[in-house]
């Protein structure tokens, strides 16, 4: 911690540097870079290459068969998650909704392009022609390795650049690739709706950079770090369209049949019982009984991080509930009691609050992976259940679910050193004076990266009524904060 402060003080004394990466230099040069890639190491896999038909025939099978049949709603699903979703869910900053959607757009579709290369050289490279070959799987696991890329911008969101977030997303990518390989083959978890590889990796690499960044003057951009009432309704779409798909993300590469089918239906319990919870914790920390917003647009959501690990196991419909159930408690708890805690003694700013939608539930998602897993019997899956389930085949043909359980923890423990870890480093790199980062009184406003409506180019003083971080319903006695940005995800 004191190297890193060092750094980050040193950083703080040439912020006067006259250089700056330019946006349209880098996204001219990144996307160059990925046609010289592409062309010499991306090809269309068996079931998108015109040889399917051979294959077809060869192996008696018929068109309906092809993987894109299968897979292919499910990637629709994921793929509205990641630009709608996430897009809309981070447009409730008064100022900042162009680059709450736009920037998430432009990092989900620069992250996409170098995850098809990183997962590719792990997964699906071709050892007799050295090329990578895709198809509709890769295109999923693609989008997922991009939202752990957004779900750190949602802790950074109005605090930085476009330059920042690409090299964030980078990094975030290559950091990704590694941990996901290491986690699922070298390890052999399981993790099929990602809480450790994509909520916790991405949560905890979001929020170590965050206290990489920390801004001791953020309070000059104080007027804009609240919502109006539409900007919240946009919020809410996004919110509403993650809460739909969310079945669809968990279950999306699991194996056809009863597995994928089991992960839709524990999503689907889960969630649900994750928003009678948030309403009724919501309802009951508010003086007057009345809802708060930020918690209806993300705790409602806990429930899909929490149950991704085990969605595929026989964690059975009750368990579900109860899954759902517990997030929604701690994660709107967390967005009342943890987050200003976090800001004011650990200088972690955190404005949409992923600590409380990712971090936390996908901590508790590993979890519940880990006991389900060690508890699981032949009773229970029966004895080709249990192997196809674990994929307990080749190299781990011998190995038990109590084995497996610990696995599973082994699994969660890697993601939280290469989220913190790498967050460390990527934000040290952040520090250096060439990004063009916002100054502290310029953050959360679109007017720094966009062209506005003649009719937004200035905004009147607003009395801080509303802000990010308090409602305030709540107990004025929950630490006494300043107004901050909402905590939120």
């Amino acid at each position: 911690m004191g190297a890193a402060q060092s750094f980050r003080d040193m950083c703080d004394r040439t912020k006067n540097t006259n250089v700056r990466l330019s946006l349209p230099a880098v996204c001219v040069v990144w996307q160059i870079a990925m046609i010289i890639l592409f062309g010499v190491f991306i090809r269309y896999d068996e079931e998108s290459d015109p040889h399917w038909i051979e294959h077809r025939k060869h192996n008696n099978l018929t068109d309906i068969q092809n993987d894109f049949y299968f897979r292919y709603p499910s990637f629709q699903d994921v793929h509205v998650m990641i630009f709608v979703g996430f897009g809309f869910l981070m447009t409730f900053l008064k100022r900042y909704s162009f680059g709450g959607v736009g920037f998430n757009f432009l990092i989900a579709s620069f992250g996409l392009q170098w995850a098809l290369l990183m997962q590719g050289w792990f997964h699906s490279l071709d050892y007799t022609d050295g090329k990578i070959k895709i198809g509709v799987e890769n295109l999923i696991n693609a989008d997922f390795c991009v939202a752990g890329c957004l779900i750190a911008y949602g802790a950074l969101l109005g605090k930085v650049s476009p330059v920042q977030l690409m090299v964030l997303t980078l990094f975030g990518v290559t950091l990704f690739a590694v941990e996901e390989f290491i986690i699922l083959n070298l390890i052999h978890a399981r993790d099929a709706g990602g809480s450790m590889v994509i909520h916790t990796f991405g949560a905890y690499y979001g929020l170590s950079i965050s206290w990489m960044l920390y801004r001791p003057n953020l309070d000059q951009s104080s007027r804009l770090q609240g919502s109006v009432y539409h900007s919240d309704v946009f919020a809410m779409i996004g919110t509403l369209f993650l809460w739909m798909f969310w079945p669809s993300f968990n279950s999306a590469i699991t194996d056809h049949g009863d597995g994928q089918h089991r992960a839709a239906i524990n999503t689907y319990l889960a969630l649900a019982s994750t928003v009678l919870t948030t309403v009724a914790v919501s309802s009951l920390f508010q003086k007057h009984g009345k809802l708060d917003m930020v918690h209806i647009q993300n705790s409602t959501l806990a429930g899909g991080v929490a149950v991704g690990t085990a969605a595929e196991f026989m964690l059975m419909p009750y368990g579900a509930l109860i899954v759902g159930f517990c997030c929604g408690i701690i994660s709107t708890l967390g967005y009342i009691y943890i987050t200003p805690f976090m800001e004011k003694y650990m200088k972690i700013q955190d404005t949409c609050g992923i600590h409380n939608l990712h971090a936390m539930p996908g901590v508790i998602g590993g979890i519940v992976g880990a006991i389900t897993a060690a508890a699981a019997s032949e009773s229970v899956y029966g004895h080709d259940g249990l192997v196809n389930t674990f994929d307990f085949k080749d190299a781990f043909a011998n190995m038990v679910p109590t084995k497996q359980g610990g696995h599973q923890a082994g699994g969660l423990c890697v993601a939280l050193i290469f989220g913190i870890g790498g967050g460390l480093i990527v934000g040290a790199i952040l520090r250096l004076p060439i990004w063009g980062d916002p100054a502290d009184d310029n953050c959360f406003d679109d007017e720094a990266y966009w062209e506005l409506p003649e009719d937004e180019e200035s905004i009147p003083p607003i009395l801080q009524y509303n802000n990010h971080m308090r409602n305030k319903d709540v107990d004025d006695t929950n630490f006494n904060m300043e107004p901050d940005p909402r905590t939120r995800s």
